[in-house]
């Protein structure tokens, strides 16, 4: 089955109705220059009401491990998602050194001129999965919009020797099926692509956005 996280959550309502629609994750969003950014008391209060099943990934841009460990600890997530541009692959060492049960997604930009090269200078035994955007700089954290899927084909094939791979940017309940039968990735992320307006949710969609990866999974399972 495709991993599913529905990103961006900013209230307990969406977060659940993620749950509900069978997501396996859900994320936040913690970069103050996102207008979805939350506090970790936020999240703290929203996380205690999720089940223990669910993965609570934070998303953070060019963050030390001291801070990253601590906001996991406090907020109670069970990853963190490295989203910048200029982040340090050590860092996630040293995340996992301290924090070992503490999952690390590594966010590969498909925009730059050699993801797989990039891919390659993390450690393939300390990243859970490489998330693969389209990338902005001007944007980070995401972008909302997709990349080639079919010329990167050669390009996921390496990075997907190295680890998992989680497809994300651009995509939506109406494009996740194309995506996921293009890319046949780990698992699927999506923010805009299910969203009312920034930082809330439209239930039908996130519904419709999970009907439609577990068709394709069941069609080709």
């Amino acid at each position: 089955m495709t991993w599913v996280k529905i990103c961006g959550m900013t209230n307990l309502e969406d977060a659940l109705v993620a749950v509900d629609a069978g997501a396996d994750a859900v994320g936040f969003v913690f970069y103050e220059k996102s207008p979805r950014c939350v506090t970790v008391e936020t999240v703290r209060e929203i996380v205690k009401e999720l089940p223990e099943r669910v993965e609570k990934v934070g998303v953070f841009v060019n963050q030390v491990e001291g801070i990253l460990c601590d906001a996991a600890d406090r907020a109670g997530l069970t990853a963190i998602q490295m989203h910048g541009d200029s982040e340090d692959p050590h860092v996630a060492d040293l995340v996992v050194e301290k924090r070992p049960k503490l999952k690390v997604l590594a966010a590969i930009s498909m925009s730059q001129a050699s993801p797989d090269g990039w891919a390659v200078m993390w450690r393939p035994d300390v990243v859970h999965a490489f998330l693969v955007d389209s990338g902005d700089t001007s944007k980070l954290g995401g972008t909302g919009k997709t990349f080639q899927w079919h010329t990167s084909e050669p390009t996921l094939e390496n990075i997907k020797k190295l680890g998992r791979v989680v497809a994300a940017g651009g995509l939506t309940p109406g494009n996740v099926t194309e995506a996921v039968s293009i890319l046949r990735p780990w698992g699927v992320d999506v923010v805009s692509g299910v969203e009312a307006r920034p930082g809330k949710k439209d239930p039908e969609k996130v519904r419709a956005f999970v009907r439609a990866v577990r068709d394709f999974d069941r069609k080709v399972g």
